[in-house]
C-alpha cells in the first residue's frame, strides 16, 4: 500500500470525515429554510351561532418582514454553511496528515522489525559459532553464555519490533476505516526525508489556514447575527383581507385591516447586547486563534527541521562509520583477528544507529504532517537523500 492509497482509502471511509459531510449538507439546509417567507394565515371568525342572526367572518392574514429579517437570516445562515464547508476541508487536511504520519510510522516499524530479525539471525549465528568452538575447546564457557546472553537480547528486541509493527498497523487501519486483517505493507522508504518550506511561503500559507479562516467566518457570522438581532427590533406588519357574511342582514362585507405590535415592553435590547458581545467574543478568538497557529507552526517547524538534520547526521556520517567498523570486524573475524562477539558488537552498534536515524525519520515526517494539519494543505516534498 502506497501513501496515496492509504489517503484516498481515509477519505472514502474514515467516519469522522462522514461527520463532517453530514453537518455541511445540514447547513445547507439551513440556509435554505433561512430564505423561507412567513406562511400566510386562514381565519374564521363566527359571531352567533343562531342560522338567522349569525355572521361569518373569513379572513387571509399574510405577516409582511420588515427591517431586513430576511436577509440578515440568510447571510448568518450563509456563513454558517461556509464554516461548515471549511471545516470539511480542515478535516480532511487533518486526516490526510495523520494517514501520512501513521504511514510513516509504519514503514519506520516494519524497518525496525527488519533490523531486529537480522540482529536476531546475526545473534543466534554467534551463539552457535560459540558453542562449536567452546565444544573444540578454543573457547571458555564465558564466551558461549555471553553469547547467547546478547540472543536472548536479540529475540526480546524482536518481540517488541512485532509489537511496534502491530500497533502502527492497527493506527493505520483504524484511519482508514478497515479491518485489521485487510492491511497490507506499507510501501515506502524509510529514509526518505520530508522538506521543508521557506519562511515565506510558509507565511502565506498561515494566512489561509483553517483556523484562522475559521475564527474569520466565525465573526462574520456573528455580525449577521447581530444585525438579525437589531432587524428584530423593527416590528412586522401583519396584513389582513376578507369577507363578512351577514345572515340577518343577508349581505357581504369586504374586511381589510393590518395589526403592528407595539414596541413598548420589549424592543430586543437584551438579545442585541448579548449579540454584540458574542461579536466580541469572535474576535477574541481570532486573536488567539492567530498567536496559536504561529506558536504551533513554529513549533512544527522547527522539530521538523532538528530531526532532519539528525536523521541526515546519522545517514551520512554516523552510519558510514558504523558500517565501515562492521565490515573491518567481520573481516578481522575470517582472519582470525577478532572474537564473533566483536563482530555481533560491531553489527549492533550499527543496527541501533539505523533504528536511530528511523526514529529521527519517523519524528520528522510527523513533524511535516503536523505543519500539513496545521495549514490545511500539503506543504512538504519528499527526497530519498
Amino acid at each position: 500500500m502506497t501513501l496515496a492509497e492509504a489517503q484516498r482509502l481515509a477519505l472514502t471511509h474514515n467516519p469522522d470525515l462522514a461527520h463532517a459531510r453530514l453537518e455541511l449538507q445540514a447547513q445547507q439546509g439551513a440556509e435554505q429554510q433561512a430564505g423561507a417567507r412567513p406562511n400566510p394565515e386562514l381565519g374564521m371568525l363566527l359571531e352567533d351561532t343562531r342560522r338567522a342572526t349569525r355572521t361569518t367572518t373569513l379572513q387571509l392574514s399574510q405577516a409582511i418582514e420588515l427591517g431586513g429579517k430576511r436577509e440578515a437570516r440568510q447571510a448568518a445562515a450563509a456563513q454558517a454553511r461556509e464554516q461548515a464547508a471549511v471545516a470539511l476541508a480542515a478535516r480532511q487536511a487533518e486526516l490526510r496528515a495523520g494517514v501520512a504520519a501513521a504511514f510513516f510510522d509504519l514503514i519506520a516499524a516494519q524497518e525496525q522489525q527488519r533490523l531486529a530479525a537480522s540482529s536476531l539471525m546475526l545473534a543466534h549465528s554467534a551463539a552457535a559459532a560459540a558453542d562449536k568452538r567452546l565444544q573444540a575447546g578454543k573457547v571458555p564457557p564465558l564466551e558461549l553464555a555471553k553469547a547467547r546472553v546478547a540472543e536472548a537480547g536479540a529475540r526480546a528486541e524482536l518481540a517488541q519490533a512485532d509489537n511496534g509493527q502491530l500497533l502502527a498497523r492497527s493506527r493505520l487501519a483504524a484511519l482508514l476505516g478497515q479491518p485489521l486483517q485487510a492491511m497490507t505493507p506499507a510501501d515506502g522508504d524509510a529514509t526518505a526525508l520530508p522538506v521543508p518550506p521557506d519562511d515565506r511561503r510558509l507565511g502565506e500559507w498561515m494566512a489561509e489556514a483553517p483556523a484562522l479562516r475559521l475564527a474569520q467566518l466565525d465573526i462574520a457570522r456573528r455580525q449577521a447575527l447581530t444585525e438579525t438581532e437589531r432587524a428584530r427590533r423593527v416590528p412586522d406588519v401583519t396584513v389582513t383581507v376578507g369577507a363578512k357574511r351577514d345572515a340577518e342582514l343577508g349581505r357581504t362585507q369586504a374586511v381589510v385591516g393590518f395589526s403592528l405590535p407595539l414596541p413598548v415592553a420589549d424592543r430586543n435590547q437584551g438579545a442585541l447586547l448579548e449579540a454584540l458581545r458574542r461579536e466580541d467574543q469572535a474576535r477574541e478568538a481570532l486573536t488567539a486563534a492567530t498567536l496559536k497557529l504561529h506558536t504551533d507552526v513554529a513549533e512544527a517547524a522547527s522539530r521538523l527541521g532538528l530531526n532532519r538534520d539528525q536523521a541526515l547526521l546519522l545517514r551520512n556520517d554516523a552510519l558510514p562509520t558504523a558500517q565501515a567498523a562492521y565490515d573491518a570486524a567481520l573481516k578481522g573475524y575470517e582472519l582470525g583477528k577478532f572474537a564473533f562477539l566483536d563482530v555481533l558488537d560491531a553489527q549492533r552498534t550499527l543496527f541501533q544507529l539505523r533504528r536511530q536515524q528511523l526514529q529521527a525519520s519517523a519524528e520528522a515526517h510527523r513533524a511535516a504532517a503536523d505543519l500539513d494539519r496545521l495549514l490545511g494543505r500539503s506543504t512538504q516534498n519528499t527526497e530519498g537523500n
